[in-house]
């Protein structure tokens, strides 16, 4: 079995997405405090983004001071991005509601989160006009270009334990 291309994107095309956008709704947004959905909601919600979190078993509660809708169509506009972070078996799906949403709500990105690579979802955002990524999270994709991962090797593609060289003297702040 031929093993599968994880897709690359530059990484200004990411940079101008997570520049512009101003309001995402997150498909699969949980409020368990221990789900990775619920920290890369914190870290953007702490980064001024708008987070719309979209989890029908919550409607109408609240995560992180949010309202929870049940599906897209419920989500009040704008929303520049939907981030899934549901299994990739689900993105088909999401991508058709979005693209059903798109022009009330104003949806230019369907950004799939890490370890979410669904091709059918990929070609029906992009029919109908949408930026794709895939396997990417928009908190560690921010993290990285604002320098708050550059320290652990994020930006050279090669993460490892090593500390950065700081001011040319090594992984320290001593002089010497």
């Amino acid at each position: 079995m031929a093993e599968a291309v994880l897709p690359e994107y530059p990484d200004l095309q990411i940079k101008q997405i997570l520049r512009s956008v101003k309001t995402i709704a997150m498909v699969g947004a949980s409020g368990n405090e221990i789900r990775p959905s619920y920290f890369a909601m914190m870290y953007l919600l702490n980064k001024g983004y708008r987070i719309i979190p979209v989890n029908p078993s919550m409607a109408g509660k609240e995560i992180l001071g949010q309202k929870v809708y049940a599906s897209l169509k419920d989500v009040p506009a704008p929303v520049e991005m939907v981030d899934i972070f549901r299994e990739a078996q689900h993105a088909p799906a999401i991508a058709r509601e979005t693209v059903a949403e798109k022009d009330r709500l104003g949806v230019k990105v369907l950004w799939m989160q890490l370890g979410v690579i669904s091709p059918e979802a990929e070609q029906i955002a992009r029919d109908a006009g949408l930026d794709v990524i895939m396997n990417r999270c928009p908190k560690i994709e921010h993290g990285r270009f604002s320098g708050e991962l550059g320290w652990m090797g994020v930006n050279r593609k090669i993460i490892d334990n090593r500390k950065p060289l700081l001011f040319g003297r090594g992984g320290s702040l001593k002089h010497g």
